[in-house]
């Protein structure tokens, strides 16, 4: 079948090194982002969304069919470009010279620096133009961009950044109230800014007559910006009863001229605690806490309360909160650098029992004023982090998750906002304004909550949403709203205003609407381009998380918005994931896989209807398990659209808490898509002589662009189903349907194939052995890509982004050393490559839903036999994440009892052998080495050497298995093997 369109340059190419690495350095960026204005999980970075919009809307030219006015008025836009910046003239009368200098334009202005730049901004808007004028024939009319899940609104903020009409929309009133903001509001007209500031000098002034005499200061130069909370329990010791504070570190700052450390004072016959704080000695380590995986220790009996007793107190009291113990304060010392540590006064105890009781009247006379709506208490599901946590302690409703002063202080600024509708409401200024004050109000509680860390090594406070839950936590760190620091108004209020400074400037508005992406209320055929980036899955449950926020948004906006804001939480139902947990109200069905297949389908389909016959399409995803993909590619599919090509680009921060050990991806593949108007059947047959074919010609490009692993596999999937999708349906010489899943199986086979010959450089690896093509394979997907960038909020602190409830509900025990697969992703690879999981259970262990790659360690039974099983069995070594089993062989042969391993019996295969010669290596057994190398003639093999040079590669750099096999390689040439 021949395409009769013109293709857009993402169909073509696209520079995913240069952009990844924008992508990567916006992860960090604080400041005039519009992520500062209010969290909303997994945005695409900008730097993504502009590149890959210009890429889908501006034709390729060089391209047949693209059109000759096209290439004529994007050569005048570049050569006008280039006689500004000077520079060598270039020939724009090759297409495949304007291809290239578009491509760099891309790449330029992706980059952050150039997003608001003047020149950069007036090219891509005229290239937009052109592009929409010459594939139309209707100069000045501009193409229209539709996202069905817009979220937090990166894709169409940046498509009106580059010159397109947008048309934006989600189901989630949270995500809806931040797209208006962003999109119609602030573009539309007026001093944005100034109005914020001058609305939130009203609020402030107002809330410090109500609170300044909670927040007492012990002089006017010393203030309070945090306080230290611990909850207590009472120690079930043997004739103990100690109230203990749960204190994960006593330490308060690690680092600096401010180090310091929090001391407990032990009165034994009270059984009381007193706390005093001080700076450490030289050398000196204040110990650990009193808490630790859920139990806490007490300092006067040593008895552990374990974690069981500990959540059934904490959930007596709802979860602790509002009867915690202050036990630091944090100031700013005025004319002093760094931070002020000290114990708490008698006025700021006299403050937070004046809170108390005040919320008790509070709460009593207008009870909506704090949010009693009930927390979701069911997790998602096992792989995804749900909210579960909070409510095993106790904490069910939300009001639960904040102590008395910080309910005051965020409800006195929540209706601080809302007494300025009646004067805010008069123009769009106005109200955007408004509207930016109550997502301050939101900021200000995520940063203001009970499940807020303080952050010993970087000295400063971590929000709520550390990671995507609401996490336990015992110690928690108040911040002070009228303090200038973080969590305080004004802080909050600045993030407003930089976000506003991004969007203040778009050169028009866009048109936002809350529904279905199932529903949408656009005629059809009227979008050029539809970008999106759905949920993934099981991944983010956004409805959920998003309550935190919709139950005050609801208390500050809801008479002015009443239409989005009538309901007691955010819509359940119809919210597009995977949580088998969660019943359908209408049916009492689950929110399974086909609920999630079916539901997606009827989204894209959707999308298929409002995007013109010769519209573009680009679907975002990033998913670990191969059933999130074939849910995704299955509704793609099945909803009309023709894949035609995919291209990873870096979004994912490889040192998120999830993505840690396993085969996360640290890219979110962009799946290009065209409407499909064919008809055609496809013979099955041809279909699967062309697969292996797409497969080679993609691969090498992913590595020349350093993708490699789970990233390269499934950004293969979109030339792969290319192929498939361009027909209404594919059929076998019998006449039976193919489904997707079917074709999958030989996609996945296909692309193994092609890594394996890319790992030896060597088309033909049949000469290998099962188990070696196998761990070759495993560990290659297991690969993350080499980059540059830095990840986000890596400050460094030990216990960042944890979760202590977490920790205490895990499986006592050592962890699982090795290397672990999702199971359906490892038998797609085995059976690619020829083998069964089942048939090679001394190399993979399988449980549940995982599958393990043993280490080498534990494959000593096989490679040596029972008789020294004992001999050669690894030491234990508590908690490694991946195959440390001692610092080096030399230091620790007593210990680990492999003193006298002596030259085995060569094993049956290549890979065998290898391991056998490592762990000789590994045991300091040089004469055994050598005889088994040398005498035994296991080292004139080449294979041998070929798959250890491999494997040299594939494991991973500072794991025991990498050092085995590079000193096993580093004797080869001493041992006459050259």
């Amino acid at each position: 079948m021949t395409a009769t369109y013109c293709k857009r340059l993402i169909e073509v190419d696209l520079p995913i090194k240069r952009i990844s690495a924008h992508a990567r350095r916006e992860k960090s960026v604080r400041r005039g982002h519009i992520s500062t204005l209010h969290i909303w999980w997994a945005r695409r970075p900008l730097a993504a969304c502009r590149a890959v919009l210009c890429a889908s809307l501006w034709p390729d030219p060089a391209d047949s069919l693209c059109p000759r006015q096209f290439r004529q008025d994007a050569a005048e836009i570049l050569t006008r470009r280039q006689r500004s910046k000077g520079g060598k003239t270039r020939d724009w009368s090759d297409p495949l010279v304007l291809r290239e200098a578009l491509l760099d334009f891309i790449a330029e202005f992706a980059d952050g620096e150039n997003a608001a730049n003047a020149s950069y901004l007036e090219v891509a808007q005229q290239l937009t133009a052109a592009a929409h004028a010459s594939l139309i024939g209707l100069p000045g009319t501009r193409p229209m961009v539709v996202d069905p899940f817009a979220g937090g609104g990166a894709i169409p903020l940046e498509a009106l950044r580059i010159g397109a009409d947008a048309f934006s929309s989600d189901i989630n009133p949270v995500a809806v109230t931040l797209q208006r903001m962003m999109l119609e509001q602030v573009p539309a007209g007026g001093d944005v800014v100034a109005r914020i500031r001058e609305y939130a000098s009203r609020v402030r002034d107002d809330t410090e007559r109500r609170l300044a005499d909670l927040y007492p200061s012990v002089s006017k130069e010393d203030l309070p910006i945090a306080y230290l909370w611990s909850r207590t329990v009472r120690c079930e010791g043997p004739e103990c009863g100690a109230h203990v504070p749960m204190l994960r570190t006593l330490w308060l700052q690690k680092a600096g001229a401010s180090a310091t450390i929090l001391c407990m004072d032990l009165d034994h016959s009270s059984r009381t605690i007193e706390f005093t704080v001080r700076p450490p000695r030289r050398g000196e380590s204040p110990g650990p806490g009193t808490v630790k995986k859920g139990a806490v220790l007490c300092p006067f009996c040593s008895y552990a309360t374990p974690g069981q007793s500990v959540r059934a107190q904490l959930a007596a009291r709802r979860g602790g909160t509002d009867d915690a113990r202050l036990v630091a304060v944090i100031s700013s010392a005025k004319g002093q650098v760094g931070r002020v540590y000290r114990v708490p006064t008698a006025a700021d105890l006299q403050a937070v029992n004046v809170s108390r009781a005040q919320a008790a009247r509070m709460a009593d006379a207008q009870p909506d004023s704090f949010p009693t709506e009930p927390i979701p208490g069911a997790r998602p599901s096992p792989n995804a982090r749900g909210l579960s946590a909070v409510t095993r302690i106790g904490m069910n409703r939300f009001c639960d998750l904040f102590a008395s002063r910080q309910l005051l202080a965020i409800s006195a600024f929540s209706s601080a906002v809302a007494n300025l509708q009646d004067l805010a409401m008069r123009d769009r200024t106005g109200t955007a304004a408004f509207t930016a004050l109550a997502l301050a109000v939101d900021r200000l509680a995520e940063n203001n909550s009970s499940v807020c860390r303080w952050n010993p090594t970087g000295a400063k406070l971590q929000g709520t949403f550390a990671r995507q839950a609401l996490p336990v936590v015992w110690d928690f760190c108040e911040s002070n709203p009228l303090g200038g620091s973080v969590g305080s108004w004004e802080s909050v209020v600045e993030c407003a205003v930089t976000a506003c400074e991004t969007a203040r400037f778009l050169p028009r508005t866009g048109v936002v609407a809350r529904a279905s992406a199932t529903a949408s209320p656009l005629p059809d055929c009227v979008a050029s381009a539809m970008i999106t980036d759905p949920p993934y899955y099981d991944a983010i449950p956004y409805a959920d998380l998003s309550d935190f926020f919709y139950v005050w948004l609801r208390r500050t906006l809801a008479n002015a918005f009443p239409a989005d804001f009538m309901e007691m939480s955010t819509p359940k139902d119809d919210e597009l994931i995977w949580n088998p947990s969660r019943m359908l109200s209408t049916t009492g069905a689950p929110k399974d896989h086909a609920f999630y297949e079916s539901g997606m389908k009827r989204a894209l389909a959707e999308a298929r209807r409002v995007t013109h016959p010769s519209g573009i399409g680009v679907v975002v995803f990033a998913h670990k398990t191969t059933a999130g993909w074939e849910a995704l590619l299955g509704a793609i599919v099945d909803a009309g659209w023709t894949v035609t090509g995919s291209w990873p680009l870096d979004t994912e921060m490889g040192s998120r808490v999830n993505a840690q050990g396993t085969a996360s991806l640290a890219s979110s593949v962009h799946i290009v898509c065209r409407p499909r108007t064919s008809h055609d059947v496809g013979n099955w047959r041809d279909v699967l002589r062309e697969l292996p074919v797409r497969i080679h010609e993609w691969m090498p490009r992913l590595a020349a662009e350093g993708v490699v692993g789970a990233d390269a596999i499934f950004a293969c999937l979109g030339p792969a189903l290319e192929v498939f999708s361009r027909y209404e349906r594919v059929e076998k010489a019998s006449g039976d349907v193919v489904p997707l899943r079917e074709y999958l199986e030989h996609v996945w086979a296909a692309v193994s194939r092609e890594a394996l010959a890319m790992i030896f450089h060597d088309p033909e690896t049949s000469g290998l052995g099962e188990d070696a093509r196998l761990t070759a394979m495993w560990l290659w997907t297991l690969a993350a890509p080499s980059n540059d960038g830095t990840a986000a909020d890596a400050d460094g602190d030990e216990d960042e982004g944890a979760d202590d409830e977490d920790d205490a509900g895990k499986k006592k025990g050592k962890s699982a050393a090795g290397f672990v697969l999702e199971y359906d992703a490892a038998r797609k690879i085995a059976q690619g490559l020829g083998c069964k999981l089942e048939s090679l259970p001394h190399l993979v262990e399988v449980k549940g839903d995982s599958a393990r790659l043993l280490p080498v360690s534990e494959r000593t039974r096989h490679l040596f036999g029972k008789d020294v099983q004992n001999q050669v069995a690894a030491p234990k070594v508590a908690k490694k994440k991946q195959l440390g089993l001692f610092a080096s062989p030399e230091e620790e042969i007593a210990s680990a009892g492999w003193g006298d391993l002596q030259a085995p019996a060569a094993g049956i295969t290549t890979l065998d052998r290898i391991h056998q010669a490592m762990l000789l290596f590994a045991a300091g057994r040089s004469e055994g080495l050598k005889r088994f190398l040398v005498d035994d003639g296991t080292g004139a093999e080449s294979q041998f050497w070929k798959l250890a040079q491999a494997l040299s590669a594939l494991y991973p750099p500072g794991t025991d298995e990498k050092r085995w096999v590079d000193g096993v390689l580093a004797r080869k040439k001493g041992l006459g093997f050259g």
